[in-house]
């Protein structure tokens, strides 16, 4: 069989490309589209040899893809407009109209990462990176979460708002039972569980050792201000939170933070700051030696080889906002592999 021309859409630092590479399936990479310059100089960086169109997808006619003659689109286009979180615009939003104009005139195999019915027939899969299968169980809708679609053209948990108990009583007016920190007693277990699971890695295969991660270090201000609502880990840890683009600026919500002090408990540090000065608080939460993941880091996690990197000009802000746009390499070539199948 003569290999696959592929058209890699929305290419972003080129996750797509380098789990095509993973998957084996014999393909080539007839064309890149982004408008994202500086994750254009990324992927021009780790695909030298690949035809890079910095150009709107809406701007390109029907021609003009058909002389690139290409019989595999993968893509992964802006998730924004059907998430929970953000506006829920679905197809009204701007963001879906260059996704919108590929369904319409378009209709080839395709492999989709977002989380919209737009017409086709498909299979989704609930995902996680500790868990790849040789064959993922099907799912249905009930879990709103962010799918991988396979899919072919056809014709045709509320969140919990817990409230603050740092003297560990259980008795929490009308919520569930607060810890140490503002987490739930669930999702304590949850982590718990996760931690114990020895068939996944510890996340200390995957930090960077040679490095100096002085200016990873969260400062005092912010551990003053978002102590209560960190996720933090340890390298021995088998799990973190997903990273977002808003890593390293924002807190809530976007990744988990390393600590580095792995001989102090940090249930003992949490339990002991509610009636301690700001000053104290900070000088006790300090000793944790808090750090963010390094960029480096956080590619390792999704999967990117070690060969994988970033220009000298890309600065530690975008890459971490152009890692937390990208995908797990390795969920994403078990899926190319069942669309090829």
């Amino acid at each position: 069989m003569e290999p696959l021309r592929v058209l890699e859409l929305y290419s972003g630092i080129g996750g797509m490309h380098q789990a095509l590479r993973e998957s084996h399936v014999p393909a080539q990479v007839v064309a890149a589209i982004d408008v994202n310059t500086v994750a254009n100089e990324v992927y021009k960086y780790n695909f030298p040899h690949t035809l890079l169109l910095a150009k709107t997808i809406e701007g390109i006619t029907l021609e003009e893809f058909d002389r690139l003659s290409f019989n595999m689109i993968l893509m992964s286009p802006p998730c924004q407009p059907f998430t929970r979180i953000g506006l829920q615009g679905d197809k009204t939003d701007p963001r879906t109209s260059s996704f919108l104009y590929i369904l319409d005139i378009l209709p080839r195999d395709l492999l989709i990462q977002t989380i919209e019915n737009c017409g086709f027939q498909y299979q989704e899969f609930l995902l996680s990176p500790t868990s790849v299968m040789t064959e993922f169980p099907k799912t249905g809708s009930e879990n709103p979460q962010k799918y991988a679609i396979d899919a072919e053209k056809n014709t045709e948990e509320k969140k919990i708002e817990p409230s603050i108990c740092l003297d560990g009583n259980t008795q929490c007016s009308g919520k569930e039972t607060i810890l140490f920190k503002l987490e739930t007693t669930k999702e304590i277990d949850r982590k718990h569980q996760q931690n114990s699971d020895l068939s996944v890695q510890m996340l200390e295969d995957f930090l960077e050792h040679d490095i100096d991660i002085n200016q990873y270090f969260l400062p005092p201000k912010l551990l003053q201000r978002y102590a209560l609502i960190l996720d933090i880990v340890k390298p021995t840890c088998r799990r973190s939170t997903c990273f977002t683009k808003g890593y390293g600026r924002f807190i809530e919500g976007t990744g988990s933070v390393l600590q580095t002090a792995e001989d102090v408990q940090i249930e003992n540090i949490y339990k002991s700051i509610s009636n301690l000065s700001e000053e104290e608080k900070i000088t006790k939460l300090l000793t944790l030696k808090l750090r963010y993941f390094t960029p480096k880091e956080i590619a390792n996690l999704l999967g990117f080889p070690p060969q994988f990197g970033f220009p000298e000009m890309v600065t530690v802000k975008q890459r971490y906002c152009l890692l937390g746009n990208s995908l797990n390499v390795h969920i994403v070539a078990k899926l190319i592999k069942i669309l090829y199948q």
